[in-house]
């Protein structure tokens, strides 16, 4: 918060020692948006009930195909998936159910400091009435209620917080940000409680790492930095003892994406080497970028992961989209890079 396949053994185990050495004078900005952002269930229309529901989004399609382009997208041999997006103001995402193959659940012990970590933070008017309609929906908390961000912490002071989960146990954030905090478009009046997504956080084991991913590689902006501890933030992630570096990305358009290192505890779990794009700890940010095949041979060149084992053109499948590849970022967290 603001407060911002598989692949051979062998050769995950030589990507992750590789740092990329990308100097931002080199570097020219190949990202132009961001969004939507994906994630996996295990049953479609129960997820799609608690978006709709208990979170206001709204589904504006629902498509179920098998095709071996897909298969060669997600990596994943024999894929029959459903796909709804949903829409909550200007921000979609997209809930991919795998039919076949099945996908393994999130592990029931995960916690925020581990590295397959992911939320998105969805932007409310009012912490308090969109808390009261969680506990009318029986949510399952993470937080131990709505947590304001004391105002030592210049930064993110006045914020509020909460962390929950989804019936498939994703990671989810209800953030409220007080007049002169986050996008001024968030205080726009309105009667919806619910506002749209502000951005998405990864947990990440070494910052300057990601920086040079992001930043100096992708083209995404600093956007903001703050480091959270005391109280309110172990109340808020339930990482006892936790202080988190906390970096907020931005593109010209989209979510953004907020990189969370804990500093304190050490030892968060890293990204499952096995994980495929059909479990459900996968989730998938779509990032949009211009010149898609040359890029993909740059990133490539840089030692980046593949998942997609080329840019491959998906403009029958109904997704939006014309051509896409799917990559890993340092810490393993899957991004889908499409050009419009």
């Amino acid at each position: 918060m603001k407060c911002l396949r598989r692949s051979p053994g062998k050769f995950f185990l030589l990507a992750a020692l590789v740092l990329f050495f990308v100097s931002p004078a080199d570097a020219q900005p190949k990202v132009l948006g961001v969004g939507p952002i994906g994630l996996t269930v295990s049953d479609m229309d129960r997820s799609a009930e608690f978006f709709s529901q208990a979170l206001a989004f709204e589904k504006v399609s629902d498509v179920e195909f098998h095709s071996e382009q897909f298969d060669k997208l997600a990596g994943v041999f024999g894929a029959r998936v459903r796909v709804v997006t949903m829409k909550l103001g200007k921000e979609t995402i997209e809930l991919t159910g795998y039919l076949t193959p099945h996908g393994r659940p999130i592990p029931p012990d995960s916690r925020s400091n581990d590295l397959w970590f992911e939320h998105i933070a969805i932007v409310v008017r009012d912490m308090d009435a969109a808390y009261k309609g969680l506990l009318r929906h029986n949510v399952k908390p993470i937080s131990t209620e709505p947590q304001r961000i004391p105002d030592w912490n210049k930064a993110a002071a006045g914020v509020r917080a909460f962390y929950f989960y989804d019936p498939d146990n994703h990671p989810l954030e209800l953030i409220y940000f007080p007049p002169g905090k986050g996008d001024p478009r968030w205080q726009a009046k309105t009667e919806s409680l619910f506002l749209g997504i502000d951005h998405s956080a990864i947990a990440v084991s070494d910052t300057e790492k990601s920086l040079r991913f992001y930043r100096d590689l992708l083209g995404f902006r600093v956007a903001g930095e703050s480091l959270n501890y005391g109280t309110e933030q172990e109340n808020l992630n339930h990482v006892f003892g936790s202080r988190v570096r906390i970096t907020g990305l931005r593109a010209p358009e989209g979510p953004g994406i907020e990189l969370l290192e804990y500093i304190v505890p050490g030892g968060g779990r890293p990204y499952p080497e096995d994980a495929g794009s059909n479990d459900l700890l996968s989730w998938q940010v779509t990032i949009r970028v211009r010149g898609i095949a040359g890029f993909f041979e740059e990133l490539l060149s840089k030692r980046v992961r593949p998942i997609s084992p080329v840019v491959v053109d998906i403009g029958s499948l109904g997704l939006g989209e014309k051509s896409a590849v799917l990559v890993r970022d340092p810490d393993s967290h899957c991004l889908r890079l499409m050009e419009p």
